[in-house]
Formats: C-alpha cells, sequence, structure tokens
C-alpha cells in the first residue's frame, strides 16, 4: 500500500544546488541555441555568468559558512554540506568550460561574421589600433587609476568584491631582481568595452586590455615581468542579528560595508597565469585550489549586457515579441476604481501593460475620497513612479503606510533609500516583522463612497517593479470583494502591530497558515483519488524544495493524482520513481521572458480551484516569509489562468521536461505542432487589446475550461 512507502528517502530527492546549476545550464542552452537571433544568446550567456555571481555570493558562501562551523545535518537528499561543495565545486568548473566553448567557438566567430569584431589581446592591434589606444589611456583611463605596489610598508589592498583587477609581477628597475606585487583595479564607473576607429567592420577592445598595454606608465620605476586579470567573489550573504539591532536600517547600512570584505569564495584568472603571480594571489586571500577558475577568455561575462545594448545590430535581437498591451478592462482613459467595481479584474504581466497598476496608486493618490494607501515593497525599479506617487498621496495628506523590506537580497541599498525618501515626504514606514521577509505583494486602497468605507485591493505574484514587470511573466489581480478587502486590512494590521486576526476569509499567510493550506489541497486531491473521484494538480512556480510538500506530492502521485509542475528553477523532486511518482511530470520553461507567475490548480472533485501566489513551494517562503496566496473564483478568470497553465503544457519550444535520471531534455518534437506559449501569448494579448478597442473584430480563443483534458 502507498500508506505503507517511506517517501522520505534521501534517493527520492534532489540536492537544490545541484538542481540550480541545471537551471543555470538550461539558460546556456538558449545561448548555444542557433534558432535564436545572434543578441539574444549574448544576453542569455551574460545572462548565466551574473546568475552564478549571485549564487557564488549567496548559497557557496552558505555551504562554506556550514563547513566553517561544523554544521553536519544532512540536506533534503542527504548530503552533508562539504559533500555538497565538492559537487557543485565539480558541476560549475564543468558549467564555466560550457560558457567559455560557447564564446570562444561560437559565439565570437558569429559576432565577427557580423561585422563585429572583439579583439581578445592587445597584442593583436594594428599600429594604427595601438596609437589610438594609447591616447585613450591617457586622456581617459589613466586619471582614473589607482596603482597599488605591495612592500614591506605597503600592505596587501583591499580587493573589492565582483571587481576587476589586473595583477602584476614587478622588479625595481636597477634593482637586485627580487619579485614584487603590483596590482590596479579595472574602474567600473569607465565602459569596459572600447570602440576602435574602423573604416568598414565595428571593432572592440575590453578595458583591462587597454590597460595592460600600458600598466608600465603605472609603475614607472619598476619592469613588469607579467601581467594577468583576476576577480573575485566574497560571501555577500548578510547576517543580521536583528533582535540585537536597534535600527535595523543602520545595522543593514553597516552589513552592506561587509560585503566588500568578506570570505572570498572563488578566484577567476587568466588560463595561463603565471605560476608565482597565481601562488602569491592564492597565498594573500587564502583561497583552496578548488575554487579557482582558470578560464579562456575575459573574465566576467556580464559585459556582454552592454554588447547586447550596443546600436547598429537591431536585425540579431528578437522582434517577434511584442511590447507589453493594454489591458482590455482598463483602457488608459479608464477610472480604475470605476471598472473594479464593475468587476474583478485579472492581468497577465508582461504580455499585458503594467501601467494600470501605477495608474491605480497615482489615481488613489489624487483622489479627494482616497483615505489612506497601504502597499508592501519588495523590489522597486530605480526611478519608481509608484513611489513618486505615494510621496504625492502622503503630501495630499492622506494615511499613507508602506513596508519596505530592507533585506530584499541585493536591493537592501536601493531600497534603505526609498524608506528614507518615502519617511521624508511624511508616508508611514514599516521595516516588517523581526526574523522575517516580508515577499507578499499586496496594495490596499480605502476610498469613502456613498454607500460608506469600500476598499480596493491589488494582488500580485510578482514584484512591484515597473521595470522587472516587463520582462517577467507575473499575474496581478484586481478587486473590491468585500472579504478580501477585510483580509488585506487584516494583512497590513498583522505587519504594522502584531496583531494576528483568528480568522481569514480568502487569504492564506505564511509563515503560520500557508504551509498547511497546500499540505491540505494536495491531499484532499489525494482522497478524492483513492475513492475514485477526479483529482488532479497543476502548480506553476520557480521553485519547489520543501520536503513536506514534496512528500505529500508524492503520497498524491502514489494514490493515482495527475500531477503536473512547471517549475522554471530549482526542483528537489524526481519523476517516474516507481509507485510514487510515476504520476507526476515536471517542466520548465526558459524562454525570452523570465517566468515568474505562481499558479495552483486543484481538480477538487470537479469543483476546481484556482489560487495565485508570491510563494513559491520552498522553506523560506512558507517558513521564513510574509507570503499570501489568494482564490480567484470568478469563472471568466479562471477560465484565463486555465488557458495560462494549459498553453504551457503544450509548449514544444521553450520547455524541458525533468527525466528520471534528474536531467532535464527539450520536448520531443516529433508528431506535435511547434508552440511556443510565450510567444502565444503575446498575439493573444495583442489581439485582445485590438479588440477591445473596436480596431478590429478579431475573437481572441481562450477555450472553455474542461478540467479533465
Amino acid at each position: 500500500m502507498a500508506q505503507e512507502m517511506d517517501l522520505s528517502r534521501d534517493e527520492y530527492y534532489t540536492n537544490r544546488e545541484l538542481s540550480w546549476l541545471l537551471f543555470n545550464e538550461r539558460v546556456l542552452a538558449e545561448a548555444k541555441d542557433k534558432q535564436i537571433p545572434l543578441f539574444e544568446r549574448i544576453k542569455f550567456l551574460s545572462i548565466t555568468a551574473s546568475n552564478l555571481d549571485e549564487f557564488f555570493m549567496v548559497r557557496v558562501a552558505s555551504l562554506k559558512d556550514m563547513v566553517n562551523a561544523g554544521y553536519k545535518k544532512r540536506d533534503i537528499a542527504g548530503m552533508t554540506a562539504s559533500e555538497q561543495l565538492a559537487q557543485v565545486n565539480e558541476k560549475t568548473h564543468q558549467l564555466v568550460n560550457q560558457q567559455y566553448n560557447t564564446y570562444n567557438r561560437s559565439l565570437l566567430p558569429q559576432l565577427s561574421a557580423n561585422g563585429l569584431h572583439l579583439v581578445s589581446h592587445h597584442e593583436d592591434l594594428t599600429k594604427e589600433e595601438g596609437a589610438y589606444v594609447d591616447s585613450y589611456f591617457t586622456d581617459n583611463v589613466y586619471p582614473v587609476l589607482t596603482p597599488m605596489a605591495v612592500d614591506s610598508s605597503r600592505p596587501f589592498p583591499l580587493i573589492r568584491n565582483k571587481s576587476l583587477n589586473l595583477g602584476a609581477l614587478v622588479t625595481k628597475k636597477n634593482g637586485d631582481g627580487e619579485l614584487e606585487f603590483a596590482t590596479v583595479q579595472v574602474p567600473s564607473v569607465l565602459s569596459r568595452l572600447v570602440e576602435l576607429p574602423s573604416k568598414a567592420d565595428r571593432k572592440l577592445i575590453l578595458l583591462e586590455e587597454v590597460i595592460e598595454r600600458n600598466i608600465h606608465k603605472l609603475f614607472l620605476n619598476y619592469d613588469i615581468v607579467c601581467t594577468f586579470p583576476f576577480r573575485i567573489m566574497r560571501n555577500a550573504d548578510l547576517s543580521i542579528e536583528e533582535e540585537e539591532a536597534e535600527d535595523l536600517l543602520q545595522e543593514i547600512e553597516k552589513q552592506l560595508k561587509k560585503r566588500q570584505w568578506g570570505q572570498v569564495i572563488r578566484l577567476e584568472v587568466e588560463d595561463g597565469i603565471d605560476s608565482r603571480l597565481l601562488k602569491l594571489i592564492r597565498e594573500e586571500l587564502s583561497i583552496p585550489k578548488e575554487d579557482i577558475y582558470a578560464i579562456n577568455g575575459p573574465l566576467d561575462l556580464t559585459f556582454l549586457m552592454k554588447l547586447y545594448g550596443m546600436e547598429g545590430f537591431d536585425h540579431l535581437k528578437e522582434h517577434s515579441y511584442l511590447p507589453p498591451q493594454t489591458v482590455p478592462e482598463l483602457p488608459e482613459d479608464a477610472d480604475v476604481f470605476e471598472r473594479i467595481r464593475e468587476g474583478d479584474i485579472l492581468m497577465h504581466h508582461p504580455y499585458q501593460s503594467f501601467e494600470p497598476v501605477v495608474r491605480f496608486i497615482r489615481q488613489a493618490a489624487r483622489d479627494p475620497e482616497v483615505l489612506a494607501i497601504k502597499q508592501t515593497l519588495y523590489r522597486v525599479s530605480g526611478n519608481s513612479p509608484i513611489i513618486a506617487a505615494l510621496e504625492q498621496a502622503a503630501e495630499n495628506g492622506k494615511q499613507v503606510s508602506v513596508l519596505v523590506e530592507l533585506k530584499a537580497r541585493f536591493d537592501e541599498e536601493n531600497n534603505i533609500v526609498w524608506a528614507k525618501k518615502l519617511e521624508k515626504a511624511g508616508c508611514h514606514v514599516i521595516y516588517g516583522l523581526v526574523g522575517l521577509k516580508t515577499h507578499s505583494k499586496i496594495t490596499l486602497v480605502v476610498r469613502r463612497e456613498e454607500n460608506g468605507i469600500r476598499r480596493y485591493v491589488h494582488l500580485g505574484t510578482g514584484n512591484y517593479n515597473d521595470s522587472t514587470a516587463k520582462l517577467y511573466t507575473d499575474v496581478g489581480y484586481f478587486t473590491c470583494s468585500e472579504m478580501i478587502g477585510e483580509d488585506a486590512t487584516a494583512v497590513f494590521n498583522m505587519l504594522s502591530g502584531y496583531s494576528e486576526p483568528r480568522s481569514w476569509n480568502r487569504l492564506s499567510l505564511a509563515p503560520y497558515w500557508l504551509k498547511d493550506r497546500f499540505l491540505h489541497l494536495i491531499g484532499r486531491e489525494k482522497e478524492h483519488a483513492e475513492a475514485g473521484r477526479p483529482a488532479r494538480i497543476i502548480a506553476k512556480m520557480n521553485a519547489l524544495c520543501d520536503k513536506d510538500v514534496i512528500e505529500a506530492l508524492y503520497a498524491a502521485s502514489a494514490a493515482g493524482v495527475k500531477i503536473d509542475l512547471i517549475i522554471r528553477g530549482i526542483c528537489c523532486l524526481r519523476t517516474g520513481i516507481p509507485n510514487v511518482s510515476e504520476n507526476i511530470t515536471v517542466r520548465s520553461i526558459v524562454g525570452n521572458y523570465l517566468e515568474h507567475a505562481r499558479i495552483f490548480y486543484f481538480e477538487n472533485d470537479g469543483k476546481p480551484e484556482y489560487y495565485c501566489a508570491s510563494a513559491d513551494w520552498m522553506p523560506r517562503n512558507l517558513e521564513r516569509r510574509v507570503e499570501i496566496l489568494f482564490p480567484i473564483e470568478k469563472t471568466p478568470l479562471q477560465e484565463k489562468l486555465w488557458h495560462i497553465l494549459q498553453s504551457q503544457l503544450r509548449d514544444t519550444v521553450k520547455a524541458s521536461i525533468l527525466q528520471p535520471d534528474g536531467s532535464y531534455a527539450k520536448v520531443d518534437k516529433r508528431g506535435k505542432e511547434v508552440y511556443n506559449a510565450q510567444l502565444s501569448f503575446c498575439e493573444e494579448a495583442k489581439a485582445a487589446a485590438k479588440e477591445k478597442s473596436g480596431k478590429g473584430h478579431k475573437r481572441v480563443f481562450i477555450p472553455k475550461v474542461h478540467h479533465n483534458e
């Protein structure tokens, strides 16, 4: 019997770090795909590099901390921290080799064939180009540089996290020939790409090559023996004792500075570096051999994003994907409150514009009948129109409460700036609950109307960031349902006043109630299947690594529940385990947009329930964050969610399927239509906007819900 099975066996689970590396490999597969326009492939390669940086600064750093602390507890797959580190190291070295093979063998030759040449070494410059580079160095680069020599009176300098540096071995002119170390940081304030004068094709050289060519001008009393670039990665995982912190704002500001001083966890050097120079850097920074990456090409491939932004290569970019379209229910001249009163609205970004969300807050800020605006902010854009609207609302005398999550990783600095700005404008700024990150996406507008107070609510699966809303796929929901309005008020009271409501009408919140809710919904499907009633689960999210949830899914699968999971990144569940997960499929979609929405469907004996959430099925989301799950109960909106899920299950272009051996393989297209869900959503959004504006009569076909498909 399924009930007697031990579903917690180590071999039923995949380590989360190794699963994440597989995700980054899927991003790299996009860079390798010759069907994709060349500049898009460059962009994907750049993304794999920035992903890897963050992975090291946080996840690898955390594993190293565990090893240093003698932490022996095993992970979901039964591995110790040191076992995980060993495997992560091996896989990461393989991944980096793949990155540079793709760069050197595929992308560089393709760029040259398209009239864009990257000069790999300054020795390859012509005489004229060399003269140009030297004068460019003198005029633009030299004044910015700070050359640093190391000797008995000058200690080894602080090498900043993620900075690119040139290390050199030098000897004093007319000295005894003793080798000394010198270094100079490649300044990030200057463009890393230097364009060379060229009559026909375009030619570029990297800034570090320009500096290396002229490094003798920085150390005039020395002979340069050798020069090589190097780059380090430091532990950037902040550890904040919130209970002890008098002022969280100050404590985080203090910790941010420490990021530059954290333990060095990776050293990248150019392949072929002088062994004496490498030994010196290694010993000064205390780096073990396995953490050294010898790179066959330029260090830090994130510069490719700058290359992607170059003008003149539009024909090598993707143009099939359309810009965000008007939300049919919320045309630009519409009164947002009036339209929400007419009925709940579900938006699908970035296919549909994020502008109505910004307009919702702007309108609330100006509307004399609006009494209060309350909002959670996790990540916002650099020049956020939402922040500006909240400031205006406070200046207009409204009650404005904003929860700014200071602990949003790598956005801490940004969020501190916004928090101070909002406080200055007269907003009441909350910094969340001690020990928890507030990751939920909710806005509440309280408005005085003829029949009394009405509450308007926006709930979403993505951040209130108008920039990333053009790149991340998310769903947003507007409602003025009384039940949800009451819950929204309770959410903000809980965040600002620590008052937990006795019960909730419609919303479920982590860290207190949400995990149990999910386990209940999965368990209910299992019971339906055991009783021979219709049972099915479709769940879309970014990551799945909560052991309790996976065990519940295994139990449901063993009972006969068909489970389709659409998981972009980490998945610790294994498919195809006999009698355990044979009814489970897992697919990952990596495409033009970053899949970010969390959508859940439960068949429930033919009375299906649909939910959206800010949370993934991860312990951090379910146990250490404030997250919100909200139901979608109106049939037309449920049909939209069903269509999103079915379209992604149909995808044969951008989907990869998790195999029983833990690897991922692209969908076998034989006998299947070529279907790209993201592209299809673009076209549907355009057709819907066109139909609503009266410019055309084409109907958008969103199929009726057939739950037993």
